[in-house]
């Protein structure tokens, strides 16, 4: 009994994981602007994303525009582009295979040997997701803090934390968690 609470509770996991692995994919809130000076009207946040930049002013309006070519985009860019659509990617097989898991863990003619099989390929393929997102977000905002506190980073061009890498780093953890409720 306990076996199946540990499978569900990896499941629901996995699932919410998935879901905030694709939102953190698209969302636009990777990098925003950071407001360091006396300045305390502002009138404008940008915000940076994997896809796209978006100016929103004054909390009313936002505009938002795709990056216009794949071939201009900086390597590192790139690079976090690749990494979360295969984590996309791997996030919707594990899960996939997490509920053929819990559907076959159920007694049948198959045995224990594909319960095992299913589980298990479950749990290291959450487990590998979970790294593969938590690669980009850290990386990303490593480099967030590293130029907000380098005084050679103009102050207009520096920085926050956006609320893609916070939704990032919780997916991680809870597929992490999922990987380890399976494995």
């Amino acid at each position: 009994m306990s076996c199946c609470v540990l499978q569900i509770a990896g499941l629901v996991f996995g699932g919410v994981g998935m879901l905030g692995t694709l939102a953190a994919t698209a969302m636009p809130q990777w990098r925003v602007s950071a407001h360091v000076e006396a300045n305390l009207v502002v009138f404008e946040s940008i915000w940076e994303g994997l896809w796209m930049d978006c100016i929103s002013q004054l909390g009313l309006r936002l505009q938002c525009k795709l990056y216009d070519s794949v071939l201009a985009l900086p390597p590192p860019l790139e690079a976090l582009r690749t990494l979360m659509c295969l984590a996309v990617l791997l996030a919707i097989v594990a899960f996939l295979v997490a509920i053929v898991g819990v559907k076959y863990s159920q007694p049948s003619k198959e045995g224990p040997q594909a319960v095992s099989t299913f589980i298990l390929a479950a749990g290291v393929a959450f487990l590998l997701t979970g790294g593969l997102v938590l690669l980009p977000v850290s990386w990303t905002g490593g480099a967030i803090v590293r130029d907000f506190y380098d005084p050679a980073v103009p102050v207009p061009l520096k920085r926050e934390l956006g609320a893609a890498l916070y939704v990032g780093w919780a997916s991680s953890a809870l597929l992490l968690a999922a990987g380890a409720m399976y494995c």
